[in-house]
């Protein structure tokens, strides 16, 4: 079977590696028809973080159990799933309190040791918690996977922004950052009923895609530029602030534009130095909560939504591409021609 090897900063090769199979009896086998590049993955391509050479790639995946082992229960060979994009077993204390990202028995995807999903296939641990079973009768080339798969991570990291912030009916939100996640976190806030979203990017295509999901306004510029364009929307700041980047700049741009006894929730893969304005957030008991999107809490719910049509953020996928021309997704990512890039397999 071939699957997407990581060899280097910019060297990412598909290649014929092992089949697949069940180790543990948890385990399950799965038989991958739709993948997804993920902006976090260009952070190992751009060599900004190091990878073992050898190590398979991807956590974003929908496709069908082929083999499962004699502990999964909940689903059978020939059942369409979508992964979580955070291995967990379902039933630890930490899974039972919401918080499958720190199963005790957890892991992510394209760990050592574990596949990634970007390939024909993958043994998928823990599979009772991890993979969520979707209507059946779906044929592979069913366009509604595509508004599916969103949910594994960044339509699921969205809505974490939404729930990590309040977000609630009425409210003004602010969105940092104009990629998949932010793009995603924009529907969720209209979803819930915001009644001003404000998505800040640097890109005129992306935010006008942003307008389309329900951001009221946009804003371009970065910096104090951005954060006083955000206070002309908003005299005192707005209620909630989705952080959908995880730099500095955007961290500080969202503690700076959230008002007095407002909330910023972070989703944005963290890449800072750690620095937060702790005074102006004690000043103004701003709350900061930050963290992976526990996507199997979400999933089930969001799916809900897909499935009548309410939501849908299928148009982040910019390109569609082969498993074998997945290079060519990662290029088109890397130079931001492209939001996110779908793989078919």
């Amino acid at each position: 079977m071939r699957a997407v090897v990581y060899h280097g900063a910019r060297d990412l090769r598909v290649e014929t590696v092992s089949d697949a199979s069940i180790i543990d009896p948890t385990d399950a086998v799965v038989r991958v028809t739709h993948a997804a590049i993920c902006g976090s993955d260009l952070w190992f391509y751009r060599g900004i973080n190091v990878l073992e050479p050898g190590r398979r790639v991807g956590h974003e995946f929908i496709g069908v159990v082929e083999d499962i082992g004699p502990e999964v229960s909940g689903l059978r060979r020939g059942d369409r799933v979508i992964a979580s994009m955070v291995i967990a077993d379902g039933s630890c204390d930490y899974c039972l309190d919401g918080l499958p990202t720190n199963c005790r028995r957890g892991a992510f995807f394209a760990w050592p040791g574990i596949d990634g999903g970007q390939g024909e296939a993958l043994r998928v641990p823990q599979a009772g918690g991890t993979l969520v079973r979707l209507p059946g009768g779906l044929p592979d080339d069913d366009p509604l996977l595509e508004r599916i798969l969103p949910l594994t991570d960044v339509l699921s990291t969205g809505h974490h922004a939404a729930m990590l912030s309040n977000v609630a009916p009425g409210s003004t939100v602010a969105v940092v950052g104009d990629g998949a996640v932010g793009l995603c976190a924009v529907q969720a806030a209209a979803r819930l009923g915001a009644d001003q979203i404000v998505l800040m990017g640097a890109h005129p295509d992306r935010l006008e895609l942003g307008r389309r999901f329900g951001a009221t306004d946009v804003v371009q510029a970065r910096g104090a530029e951005g954060v006083a364009a955000v206070f002309q929307l908003a005299a005192d700041g707005v209620h909630s602030v989705m952080e959908c980047v995880g730099t500095q700049d955007s961290l500080d741009t969202a503690v700076a534009i959230a008002r007095p006894g407002g909330h910023v929730g972070m989703v944005g893969a963290p890449h800072t130095n750690g620095q937060i304005d702790i005074g102006r957030i004690f000043r103004n008991n701003i709350s900061v909560k930050a963290g992976i999107a526990p996507a199997q809490r979400y999933i089930a719910d969001l799916l809900v939504s897909v499935l009548n049509g309410s939501l849908d953020v299928s148009p982040i996928f910019t390109s569609t591409v082969a498993l074998a021309d997945v290079v060519a997704g990662y290029e088109g990512m890397d130079s931001r021609r492209d939001i996110k890039v779908l793989v078919k397999i």
